[in-house]
């Protein structure tokens, strides 16, 4: 890829617990010249988490300096704890030939779009609410109150599919992985002003059955499963 070229931008969003970070890892190790956005977050470190791997821990004060500096791309306030995308990832993504992938929640994905209105932006859901909430179970460091507010969340979260591009269910890892993958390689593919090959225009056909208006109706069931409370609550 050559350099300063504009770089393609990557916008990842999904509930917690859906998988987002493990095929976004996938993702980066398949493609090529496609870096990832280290977000800058006020909350602390967890479990094995280090600074500048999985974010840069920064303090609430070094955070409100960047933002008064004009330094994010984006911020926002996520669970009570802030994050941002800062711009010279954007820049260095420029210089260097690679394209940019952003790990962002919906409201940083909604400024990421007003700012940069031909970002490219993912939606993943999980195939359905009991599916989420076992997963969230399932890292056993959540309480029980923090898991029904990620669940709420969600529910907000989802409802916001709409103002994506792509449409990705992650039912199955690998196959979440593959489709990923075929949505980065058919945006690169489809501004590229040549002739494709036959294995090329594979990859364009499967991103586009990934298309939003391809996946309404396979999301409304998801839907329906956040809105219609568990039997638990309803008894």
């Amino acid at each position: 890829m050559s350099e300063n070229r504009k770089p393609l931008v990557y916008i990842i969003s999904a509930p917690s617990g859906s998988g987002k970070s493990t095929l976004t890892n996938e993702v980066l190790k398949l493609v090529p010249n496609l870096v990832f956005s280290i977000s800058y977050t006020t909350r602390a470190p967890r479990g094995s988490e280090q600074n500048g791997k999985q974010y840069h821990f920064v303090s609430m004060e070094e955070f409100e300096r960047m933002v008064r500096d004009g330094e994010f791309l984006e911020h926002a306030n996520v669970h009570g704890s802030c994050y941002g995308t800062a711009r010279r990832f954007l820049r260095e993504a420029g210089t260097s030939g690679n394209d940019l992938l952003l790990d962002i929640d919906v409201q940083g994905a909604a400024q990421i779009k007003k700012n940069l209105t031909d970002a490219i932006s993912v939606f993943v859901v999980p195939p359905d609410r009991k599916t989420l909430e076992w997963r969230l179970r399932n890292r056993g460091e959540n309480s029980e109150k923090d898991i029904q507010r990620r669940l709420q969340d969600a529910k907000r979260e989802i409802e916001q599919y709409d103002k994506y591009d792509y449409v990705l269910i992650n039912d199955q890892l690998e196959k979440s992985i593959e489709r990923l993958q075929a949505i980065v390689l058919s945006e690169r593919l489809q501004r590229e002003n040549r002739s494709l090959s036959a294995e090329e225009s594979a990859i364009v056909d499967r991103a586009e059955r990934l298309r939003l208006a391809n996946l309404k109706e396979k999301v409304q069931p998801i839907l329906a499963s956040f809105r219609t409370p568990p039997p638990s609550a309803q008894s």
